[in-house]
């Protein structure tokens, strides 16, 4: 039997690869006791420098050719199938599986599926483009949630992801991320959706926020965990 390979489309931004891998393996301890080096499944990592910029419109043609080289040289290795951990990628999601003969797990699919089973009042922190993209909201709003948002909430995003990207360490971040869970407790916000992996980075320093946090990048490594399960059975 061939060999089962977890492809991993990281690097969108470079900090976010390594939190990633840690969920991934992680989650190989929890859903199936994973406890010696050989016990966890191989993975092929490609962490793919990407054209994006806080600060400035995406060059969507640019950025997309880019991701879809990146899954085509994950194939060519011979993974079983990617997993993509940037939230931001997967506005062009239907497009990148035209180019790959593999399943490519969708980050905003699986999220979703953690929202509470009850109405909720539910936000979204993310990158700019992917709040505009609208690709969380459908799936918040699909599911019957309220969902809110304030404009100004995107400011303080955008500058705590810029800062992260050039210093996670700057004594800022956690300020501005506690500003935001502020903000969200003042409009009564149930859950808050993280669809950005760069803020990762703050969610390692946050311990007991009042508001349920729903990790998009926690629910895609234990997608992939689930799914690497199915094809060893």
């Amino acid at each position: 039997m061939t060999e089962k390979f977890i492809g991993i489309l990281a690097g969108m931004g470079p900090r976010s690869t390594a939190p990633f891998v840690d969920l991934v393996v992680d989650e190989c301890q929890f859903q199936y006791g994973a406890k010696y080096d050989e016990e966890f499944p191989p993975m092929m990592i490609y962490s793919l420098p990407t054209p994006f910029y806080i600060d400035r419109p995406i060059n969507h043609e640019l950025m997309k050719n880019s991701i879809i080289k990146g899954l085509q040289k994950l194939e060519s290795i011979g993974v079983s199938f990617i997993a993509m951990p940037c939230n931001s990628a997967h506005v062009y999601f239907n497009e990148l599986t035209d180019f790959i003969n593999i399943p490519l797990l969708n980050i905003v699919t699986e999220t979703v599926k953690q929202l509470p089973l009850v109405l909720q009042n539910v936000t979204l922190f993310s990158t700019a483009s992917t709040f505009e993209s609208g690709i969380y909201q459908k799936g918040i709003i699909g599911n019957g949630h309220k969902f809110t948002f304030k404009e100004e909430w995107q400011v303080k995003l955008n500058n705590l992801i810029q800062n992260i990207k050039v210093d996670k360490e700057n004594i800022e971040n956690i300020g501005i991320w506690n500003e935001l869970i502020e903000d969200a407790k003042k409009e009564s916000i149930d859950s808050i959706v993280i669809a950005c992996t760069d803020l990762n980075v703050v969610l390692e320093k946050t311990h007991n926020t009042p508001i349920n946090i729903i990790d998009s990048s926690k629910c895609l490594a234990e997608s992939v965990v689930s799914k690497y399960l199915e094809l060893v059975k």
